[in-house]
């Protein structure tokens, strides 16, 4: 067993999994103590690395590609601090970070483990049911279908349209950006039927318009990663064909008749809450315009 103990966490390696654990210390972000411990297969890794510093050093784990739905989810947009596979090391325990390094390479080594792009999802993401109170609404997941509960300082569109459940039959993709505090984020559920008309986070009755509290609005990412692990794996999603790749391909045949559908059924909703009051007139011409430019 290699094992290293740290104020930031604890990674422990017996051969197979490495088990990393979040510190409990209060400079150790919230998202990676509400995310819990990480079972992390071996087959799974790619490489580990120790980077001493002149204060404190790091430790890094690199996943495979494809192998965690949580990278999946948050494309590496994940702030350091918050990323669960590095390791503040003190200085005094610079020995016992390299041989933790340097059991794992071995394993690696003895096992031939590959480090292309495996075809499944080698971890789990988190358990189900998962909840996050965000600073436009409260986003569930109970691993078949999405809530969104608007906040009372959700735009009045979204409050108009009520609440919004999402089948994960029905979902593209989904896409996340954080709320750095100097830039706000989104948590969008891509559906078959919106695809093509994506409006603006704060008006868009499936996305999540993330303004408030960075270090909360952080936890979306929880919910992100929890459906992820319940959609196709991105190895066996259809991959266009080299004249769907070529720049304009899309544009240069009319939209299917269903995309038609969907932009008027989207400007007759839109034209009913204007005539109900609920939108004001600016407020219809401008989420009107969002819609036709997304079509």
């Amino acid at each position: 067993m290699a094992e290293i103990i740290q104020r930031d966490g604890t990674w422990a390696f017996d051969g197979s999994t490495v088990r990393i654990t979040p510190g409990l210390h209060r400079s150790v972000p919230l998202f990676r103590q509400t995310y819990g411990e990480i079972g992390v297969p071996l087959e799974a890794i790619s490489g580990v690395t120790h980077e001493p510093d002149r204060r404190r050093g790091r430790l890094r784990l690199r996943l495979r590609e494809g192998a965690d739905p949580l990278l999946q989810a948050t494309g590496g947009r994940l702030p350091d601090a918050a990323d669960p596979y590095r390791l503040t090391v003190d200085l005094d325990r610079t020995g016992v970070a390299e041989y933790v390094v340097e059991e794992i390479r071995r394993a690696l080594l003895l096992d031939q483990v590959p480090k292309d792009p495996t075809r499944a999802y080698l971890l789990p993401g988190p358990p189900v049911p998962v909840s996050v109170r965000s600073s436009d609404g409260t986003v569930s997941f109970d691993g078949g279908q999405v809530r969104i509960d608007w906040a009372d300082t959700s735009d009045r569109v979204k409050r108009a349209t009520g609440s919004r459940v999402i089948g994960v039959g029905d979902l593209v993709q989904v896409e996340w950006l954080p709320n750095t505090g100097h830039e706000e984020g989104f948590l969008r559920f891509v559906t078959h039927e919106g695809a093509f008309s994506k409006l603006p986070p704060e008006k868009d009755p499936y996305a999540l318009d993330l303004w408030g509290s960075a270090r909360r609005d952080l936890l979306t990412a929880l919910v992100a990663t929890a459906v992820v692990a319940r959609l196709p794996h991105p190895s066996v999603r259809t991959v266009p064909s080299p004249a769907e790749r070529r720049p304009f391909a899309v544009s240069a045949h009319p939209p299917r008749a269903d995309h038609h559908d969907v932009l008027l059924r989207r400007l007759r909703e839109l034209g009913e809450l204007y005539r109900d009051g609920v939108l004001t007139e600016k407020e219809f011409t401008r989420t009107k315009a969002a819609v036709l430019r997304g079509f």
